[in-house]
């Protein structure tokens, strides 16, 4: 692993000095950083564009970035959180390490701060220079799929966060297990294949670290290699506090639009049925990814198809077109359940009709699925039944 390692951070500062363009796709707003952050550091940005998680920021908190590379999140992030605010970027390459550094003072005149309120620390992400429970916020962009041991990167991203900070990172995972073959291609981690995990590992990775109301911001496809989908995914989750702030909840509802779920902590809630809750779970429910599907109330609330609390979304009853799409969960649910009996189970593709992804699509589901096609020609239009039975879903 070692190997893997050094591989990964020789091939970035060659990068950083040839311009080599790198794995992952880029959607930065450079109109917008080419006013505070030298043309130096914007030609050199590998990451899956600005981290969504910027845009939670408050003045004044910590940002950590993992793999900062030449430094643009870094900047942006110091413009976010003002000067009473403070990040630290973290990078394994010197020659990243020695840009961002130079970029540094550069940055800070140009937001006007008299000084910079950037550190920039030589570490690996499995090991980070940085004190237990002092981020308010980690980011990382396409880089901890680099990472040969990347339990042991989550386990060190719940340490140093401080207990209700949360994390906001993008990286690249794969449908299924990546083989042998690719695992042990080190010319292959740099180009962010090798190190991918499957969406469920990646995510179970997160949650064995201590990490809940982990869910999906944004997905899209990326490539296709030897059949296996790379998709790149940014993903949210938080370190709950410590103690659960007393609150008068006691009972939650499943609004819907799914039928049935199961929650992080393995309660089970059926749409209508109030359901008795401790306080922990109270707190995790009360986070944004999770609220807005319940009624959280100190008395039993029950809910029925009249109540316009109530919500469901059921296809048209016709057949289905199989048209190559699985659908997988990313969270804040371990699993859930449609009105048309589908159990979906986070991160595991689920092979899904015409009209399961028109459901998906809508308002209530969209934000909690992954989408891919895993087709590779095109497909009959011919509308078929898809039970044994002779039944449609």
């Amino acid at each position: 692993m070692d190997e893997i390692t050094q591989k990964v951070s020789d091939r970035y500062a060659k990068a950083a000095s040839t311009g080599e363009q790198m794995c992952c796709p880029t959607s930065y707003d450079m109109a917008n950083l080419q006013s505070f952050i030298p043309e130096e550091v914007l030609k050199i940005s590998y990451g899956c564009g600005t981290p969504a998680g910027l845009k939670t920021v408050s003045q004044g908190e910590t940002v950590l970035d993992i793999g900062s590379g030449g430094g643009i999140d870094c900047f942006e992030a110091s413009r976010l959180v003002g000067q009473t605010g403070h990040v630290i970027g973290i990078d394994m390459t010197d020659t990243m390490l020695e840009i961002a550094r130079r970029n540094a003072p550069i940055v800070a005149a140009n937001l006007g701060y008299p000084a910079s309120n950037i550190e920039f620390r030589k570490g690996m992400a499995d090991a980070m220079p940085v004190d237990e429970g002092a981020v308010d916020l980690i980011i990382s962009n396409c880089v901890i799929n680099l990472a040969p041991d990347k339990r042991k990167v989550f386990r060190e991203m719940f340490r140093v966060a401080k207990p209700g900070g949360r994390f906001t990172i993008s990286d690249i995972v794969a449908d299924q297990p990546v083989p042998q073959y690719l695992i042990h291609d080190t010319e292959k981690w740099g180009d962010c294949l090798s190190g991918a995990l499957t969406l469920t590992d990646y995510i179970a990775g997160l949650a064995g670290a201590g990490f809940l109301g982990i869910h999906l911001i944004t997905s899209s496809p990326w490539q296709v290699i030897d059949g296996i989908h790379f998709f790149s995914v940014t993903l949210t989750g938080y370190k709950l506090p410590a103690t659960a702030p007393v609150s008068p909840v006691r009972y939650a509802t499943l609004r819907g639009p799914f039928s049935r779920v199961v929650d992080e902590l393995g309660t089970i809630y059926v749409r209508g049925v109030p359901q008795p809750i401790t306080q922990d779970v109270a707190t995790l429910l009360s986070l944004a990814p999770l609220a807005s599907h319940f009624v959280l109330s100190p008395d039993q609330v029950r809910l029925d198809q009249t109540d316009g609390r109530w919500t469901a979304v059921c296809p048209p009853e016709v057949s289905c077109l199989w048209q190559g799409h699985f659908a997988l969960l990313a969270g804040p649910f371990v699993e859930a359940a449609d009105d048309d009996h589908h159990i979906f189970r986070r991160g595991e593709p689920m092979e899904i009709c015409d009209k399961t992804l028109a459901v998906l699509e809508t308002t209530g589901y969209e934000p909690h699925f992954a989408i891919i096609n895993r087709a590779s020609q095109s497909v009959s239009d011919q509308a078929d039944c898809c039970s044994p039975d002779g039944g449609c879903c």
